[in-house]
């Protein structure tokens, strides 16, 4: 991939007004920009606060638009010529939302929040190179990860120079202290536009050579939707410290609780801060002697949660007065995690100066394109219905605010219905039928009108399996596997023949499930990769392999990505449409994502209208091919956890 000649004379260049500026930049359609940034006065002993927006000021701008050359425009040094900050930013909201120049930036994200914060919202067609480095291939299978995807890593590898590090340059201060007349201050700031202009040519010979389809995403989805990211991740999650603080009192007080019965059964044990410790496990197999109905990968007793459950199924036939230690254990484990990871997780994180949590978001850190969340992790907050302290609520609008959240209703469902053709799953969702209802009829023989009828003394049980069905039976699932899910996701109890015969009837009444299941296996077995809709591949070398395990794992992967990830694709595809419409809506702060959930913090009064805007760019039909609706379910309320749906 490498293609240049680390020999050139790089030309770097202080310009400090926005004449020069418009000079060097001329008249190119594609410009890399990148920021300097350095921690606001007082923040200066705090080593992260330079890269929060709330905390730190733009001290420097670079810009590229041929490579080997750069202009460095300093914008807030503390020694050193400045260019005019209102002439700057004036200009710069001008470039950064010209929808006819391509914005290059290496980690756009971040470029954004530090914008947005002055109020900017950068609008395509933009182009960011850590996107790009993801979806290029480090060797025969794998995608170059985040952490492959530095700057200065990838100018070693690919452009053959080696650049110094912020530490060697800065030798312990901060930016804004280092004089821009410096010409080591110049080459530093203008490097990184530079090089992520080489970037971006070296990565598009690479897509036009091998996957010229992820040049597209690249630019049409996934760079617009870092810029979305880096403005979720400015404007935070409002959080409810009093709430927190009181749940957090209740939680210790639970748990000591939970000990203490747990002591009486067992006497002074140290089970550990999750019942996981060495002492606990000799305490349940070598004390009190019970069986070893699973292990773990080194073969010692398990103590996880699949354990425990068979371990008290055992003791309400075997030891039942042992049957409640093992409810208390899922108890104790509950309000653990609870503590640890939703209060006292969730305040580690807090921002002295907004009061949110600001979680990272990354777009592209699973194999099928779908976002996850760390620092803290808000996609996995608990359901309603397994939450005893109410996590969701810790989310509180400020006063005169209210949350929205708009979630696609079984977006899954519907991409793998448009994938496999079944006559009677298309037939359901154009005439906005109930394919829980129609999965119930398929699998236990009776009519719709009988599926749909919630007296049936059945009812309740056969919704519940026909649900955990559909939301497994497009990825391959098998009897074990569906027997499993019932027993202890949904508290059903199936027998291995009677998963086999859902199963069947599943096959038999939906023949286009089957058919495209068994095609797309074949395919992906022939290429040794599987795709979505738009093209976005996933090596899946395992399938051809003599390893069972490995090679059914791959087959799973080859049905589970091309829906997983063509609804990611949808989902971002919905985020690009909102982003070209918030400069209009300066209101409307998104703040986070979850699954296929988007949700914002509205001024109330701005509710219908939010709502009408969100949701058409949510249901907007995301490629020609697609024949399905796709609905957007809003709820709205003052907290996450009390929202409420809305009537249309």
């Amino acid at each position: 991939m490498n293609r240049n000649n680390p020999k050139t004379e790089n030309s770097y260049t202080l310009v400090t007004g926005v004449q020069g500026i418009r000079d060097y930049l001329g008249g190119s359609r594609a410009v890399a920009f990148d920021f300097e940034t350095a921690p606001d006065t007082p923040y200066r002993d705090d080593a992260k606060a330079a890269l929060d927006p709330a905390r730190s000021h733009i001290v420097g701008c670079s810009f590229s638009v041929a490579e080997h050359t750069g202009i460095y425009v300093p914008l807030a040094h503390r020694s050193g010529p400045n260019i005019d900050s209102a002439a700057f930013f004036a200009f710069l909201q001008e470039f950064l939302t010209d929808t006819s120049v391509l914005k290059i930036a290496h980690n756009i994200a971040f470029e954004s929040q530090m914008v947005y914060h002055r109020g900017i919202v950068i609008q395509a067609p933009v182009y960011d190179t850590i996107c790009a480095s993801q979806m290029t291939l480090k060797n025969d299978w794998e995608y170059r990860s985040l952490a492959d995807s530095g700057l200065k890593k990838l100018a070693g590898e690919l452009c053959g120079e080696e650049l110094p590090t912020f530490t060697e340059v800065t030798d312990g201060r901060h930016f804004d202290e280092l004089n821009p007349n410096d010409p080591e201050t110049v080459r530093y700031g203008a490097a990184d536009a530079d090089f992520a202009l080489r970037l971006y040519r070296i990565f598009n010979e690479w897509f036009a050579c091998f996957l010229p389809k992820h040049r597209r995403i690249v630019e049409e989805i996934e760079s617009p939707t870092a810029v979305y990211l880096g403005i979720m991740h400015h404007n935070g999650v409002p959080v409810d410290i009093p709430l927190m603080m009181e749940r957090k009192r209740e939680a210790e007080a639970e748990m000591a609780r939970i000990r203490g019965e747990i002591r009486e059964m067992i006497g002074d044990v140290d089970i550990g801060s999750n019942c996981s410790s060495a002492a606990f496990r000799r305490a349940l197999y070598d004390d009190l002697g019970l069986p070893v109905l699973k292990t773990t990968d080194s073969s010692r007793e398990s103590l996880d949660d699949m354990a425990m459950q068979m371990l008290k199924e055992w003791c309400d036939e075997n030891r039942p007065e042992l049957s409640r230690l093992f409810m208390l254990v899922q108890e104790y484990r509950r309000w653990g995690k609870i503590l640890s990871t939703y209060i006292v997780g969730y305040l580690k994180h807090l921002n002295p100066v907004t009061g949110c949590i600001h979680p990272e978001l990354f777009a592209l850190s699973t194999d099928t394109g779908r976002m996850n969340c760390r620092n803290p992790n808000c996609q996995n907050m608990p359901r309603k219905t397994n939450d005893p302290i109410g996590v969701r609520s810790f989310i509180r609008a400020p006063a005169g605010q209210l949350i929205l959240s708009l979630d696609y209703s079984q977006i899954e469902l519907r991409v793998g219905s448009f994938y496999c053709r079944d006559s009677v799953m298309l037939e359901t969702y154009r005439h906005n039928g109930d394919i829980h209802a129609a999965t119930t009829s398929v699998i236990f023989g009776i009519s719709r009108e009988a599926a749909r009828d919630k007296h049936r003394p059945d009812y309740k049980e056969q919704r519940t399996i026909a649900k955990n069905v559909n939301f497994g039976t497009f990825y391959g699932l098998f009897p074990r596997g569906l027997q499993r899910t019932l027993k202890f996701k949904a508290g059903v109890d199936k027998s291995l023949k009677e998963c086999q015969t859902i199963l069947d009837n599943l096959k038999a009444g939906y023949p286009g499930l089957s058919r495209w299941q068994e095609e797309t296996k074949t395919i992906a077995s022939r290429r040794m990769y599987t795709e979505t809709w738009l093209g976005r591949r996933r090596y899946l070398p395992d399938i051809q392999s003599s390893d069972w395990g490995k090679k059914s794992f791959a087959e799973r992967c080859a049905l589970n990505t091309p829906i997983q990830g063509t609804a990611a694709d949808i989902l971002k595809l919905a985020i690009t449409r909102i982003l070209q419409g918030l400069p209009d809506r300066p209101w409307l702060k998104p703040i986070l994502q979850i699954h296929d959930e988007l949700t914002f913090l509205i001024p109330e009064e701005r509710l219908k209208e939010a709502v009408t805007f969100i949701r058409g760019c949510m249901e907007q039909r995301p490629f020609p091919e697609f024949d399905l609706p796709l609905i957007a379910e809003a709820s709205a309320g003052l907290t996450f956890g009390s929202m409420e749906e809305l009537d249309e």
